[in-house]
C-alpha cells in the first residue's frame, strides 16, 4: 500500500468513525419514532433493547456497510482518474474554504426557491427536522449521502459509462453522466424523509408540487455537491452537503422562517 493510499484510505477513516458516532448518538438519544415513517414500528426483537444497545449495533453496521460503499467508490474514483477522498497538495481552501462557500451559496438558493414555491401555492414552505436534530441529521447526512450517492452511486455509473465512452476519450462525459444519475437517485433518497416530516405512509401521500419542489431541490444541490467531488474529491462533496443543510435545516428555520 503506496503512503498516497494510505492517507487517503485514513482519512476515510476518519469520517466513517465520525458517521457511526453520528449514529450513535441519533438512535441514543432520539426517540425512535421520531425516525421511522408513520405506521412502521420497531420489530419486537429490537423494541426491548437499551437504547445505547440498539445504537452501537446501529453504529458498527454503519460503519461495516458504509466502509464498503466507501472502498467501492475509491475503486472507481481510481479508474476515472479523479481524487478519491480528497485531492493531494489541494490545500486547505480546496478541501474546507471553498465548499463551505459554495455549501452556504446552495442553502441561500434552495431557500430562496423554497420562499418561491410557497408562495406559488399559497402556503408554507417544506418542513424541517426539528433542532438540533436537524444539526445531528446535517451532519451525519453530509457524511454518509456522500460516501453512498457521490462516492459509489456516481463512481458506479461514471465508471460503467466510461467503458463505452473512453474510446473517444470522453470520460468527463461519463463523469457527468454519473453526477446527473447520482443526483436524481440523491434526491429520490429523500422521500422516506420527507414522509416521515409530512406524516404520509407513502410517496403518492406527498402533494405533488411538495414532491417537485423536493426533488428539484436535492438534485440541484447533489449536482453541486457531484462537481465537487469531480474536481476534489469526497471531503470537498460533503463539505458542500453539509453547509448546505446547516443553512437550509438549522438556520433558516431557528431565525429565517419568522421573515
Amino acid at each position: 500500500m503506496t503512503e498516497k493510499t494510505k492517507r487517503q484510505l485514513g482519512i476515510l477513516a476518519i469520517f466513517l468513525s465520525m458517521y457511526a458516532i453520528l449514529i450513535f448518538i441519533t438512535y441514543s438519544f432520539i426517540p425512535i419514532e421520531k425516525l421511522l415513517p408513520p405506521g412502521q414500528s420497531m420489530p419486537e426483537a429490537a423494541a426491548g433493547m437499551p437504547v445505547w444497545v440498539l445504537g452501537l449495533i446501529a453504529a458498527g453496521a454503519m460503519f461495516l456497510m458504509y466502509g464498503l460503499l466507501g472502498l467501492g467508490g475509491y475503486f472507481f474514483a481510481g479508474k476515472l482518474g479523479i481524487p478519491p477522498v480528497f485531492r493531494e497538495r489541494a490545500g486547505w481552501k480546496s478541501w474546507l474554504l471553498l465548499p463551505m462557500v459554495l455549501g452556504l451559496g446552495c442553502g441561500i438558493v434552495v431557500v430562496v426557491i423554497d420562499r418561491v414555491f410557497a408562495l406559488a401555492r399559497s402556503g408554507e414552505g417544506l418542513m424541517h427536522p426539528g433542532f438540533p436534530i436537524s444539526l445531528v441529521a446535517s451532519a451525519t447526512a453530509g457524511i454518509g449521502e456522500e460516501i453512498l450517492f457521490r462516492g459509489f452511486f456516481m463512481g458506479l455509473w461514471a465508471f460503467l459509462a466510461n467503458l463505452v465512452l473512453k474510446r473517444w476519450n470522453k470520460t468527463g462525459a461519463a463523469l457527468w453522466i454519473g453526477n446527473g444519475i447520482a443526483a436524481l437517485a440523491f434526491s429520490a433518497g429523500h422521500l422516506p424523509s420527507a414522509m416521515v416530516l409530512m406524516g404520509a405512509s407513502s410517496p403518492m401521500d406527498i402533494p405533488l408540487p411538495v414532491l417537485i419542489e423536493g426533488l428539484l431541490l436535492n438534485s440541484f444541490v447533489g449536482l453541486i455537491a457531484g462537481e465537487r467531488y469531480i474536481r476534489d474529491g469526497l471531503v470537498a462533496a460533503m463539505g458542500v452537503h453539509f453547509w448546505a443543510d446547516i443553512v437550509w435545516h438549522v438556520i433558516w428555520p431557528l431565525f429565517g422562517t419568522g421573515m
